[in-house]
């Protein structure tokens, strides 16, 4: 019985390190949105990943990183009047969304060890661990081939690379987050599937496609055309959806298809929360499943809310970074109920 309370204890401690993992990737993710859109992401035109923690401490070291940046396509072509001030005040974003990534990984780390260590992580859990610490690494690997692709001729990075970050960070932040859920909510022996389990992944898996797409959004700008809804400017399906050949890259590489995509995407994911919540009401589900319910209409409500406002104020920063963070909101909620259905 002592054992079994101390372990019980011990995966508590475990949980709650990567659940502050967890909240450290979401910080990423949100100040990446703030990144982007505040057009700071390429102000760093190289990647040090141990010597560059500390900023530019001197006016000859700040005058090195500027002509470096100088040397860059966005610099040439779009901000080819900034001075060193006005440099400075786009460096500073991205050298934090750098400095946390850097942080994300000492947090995970050293706890890391002192947990194998202790014992708290049982050799036969350890691969699962080594391997958060991979994708972790592999995600700054990812973030500098995505920086690399906007520091070429077009100084815009690529919104493939761009959305594979993003999806990289959500496949890092949903492992960790199923793992601390399942040390802090063991299955019984006899745990099974609830019914509903089905619905509920196949509703996260639309949250998920729906995020994905508003990738594709963000990599190409094009929440800043037909800045009207329902309809786009006069029209219910653009002009020009099928304008790119092969037909295939229109699903990317259009701005028009991708932004209908994406808006009707969410309409349907926001209708099928709406009928998941209310046939929901109706059965029996298990007692920390059904707050979840609740808060996935709640939460799909305000980002609803939030997308079609981004959309008509032609995506402000502040409406932008907040619409990707309920995003993430909303994937973490439909996660954890797939969670609680699972084994139940």
């Amino acid at each position: 019985m002592i054992r079994e309370m101390n372990r019980q204890s011990q995966n508590r401690a475990v949980a709650a390190w990567l659940l502050l993992c967890c909240g450290l990737v979401f910080a990423m993710v949100v100040l990446g949105g703030f990144t982007r859109l505040t057009g700071s992401g390429l102000s760093m035109v190289d990647w040090r990943p141990l010597m560059g923690i500390l900023p530019p401490m001197s006016d000859a070291e700040w005058q090195r990183v500027f002509e470096m940046y100088q040397q860059s396509p966005e610099f040439r072509k779009v901000n080819s009047a900034f001075g060193l001030e006005d440099f400075k005040s786009i460096f500073w974003l991205e050298y934090l969304h750098r400095l946390l990534g850097r942080t994300i990984g000492l947090v995970f780390f050293v706890p890391f060890v002192y947990f194998l260590v202790r014992g708290y992580i049982q050799r036969h859990e350890w691969p699962k661990y080594l391997l958060m610490f991979i994708l972790g690494g592999m995600q700054g690997l990812l973030g500098w081939y995505m920086v690399k692709s906007g520091l070429v001729d077009v100084p815009r990075v690529s919104q493939y690379r761009l959305t594979a970050h993003l999806v990289a960070a959500f496949v890092i932040y949903a492992y960790m987050l199923w793992v601390a859920l399942s040390l802090l909510f063991p299955p019984s022996a006899n745990a099974a599937k609830h019914p509903w389990y089905g619905r509920a992944l196949a509703l996260t898996t639309l949250i998920s496609v729906t995020i994905v797409s508003g990738g594709f959004v963000a990599g190409l700008k094009a929440g800043k055309i037909y800045n009207t809804f329902p309809m786009m400017g006069d029209y219910w399906v653009p002009p020009g959806f099928f304008a790119l050949e092969p037909f295939w890259r229109n699903f990317f590489d259009n701005m028009a298809t991708v932004q209908f995509d994406h808006r009707w995407l969410a309409v349907g994911t926001f209708v099928a929360v709406v009928v998941f919540w209310l046939r929901a009401r109706k059965i029996d589900m298990p007692a920390r499943a059904r707050p979840a319910v609740n808060a996935l209409l709640h939460t799909a409500v305000l980002q609803v809310a939030l997308g079609i406002t981004t959309l008509l104020l032609a995506v402000p920063v502040i409406l932008g970074a907040s619409h990707q963070a309920v995003a993430m909101l909303l994937f973490t909620i439909a996660l954890y109920l797939v969670h609680a259905l699972r084994r139940v």
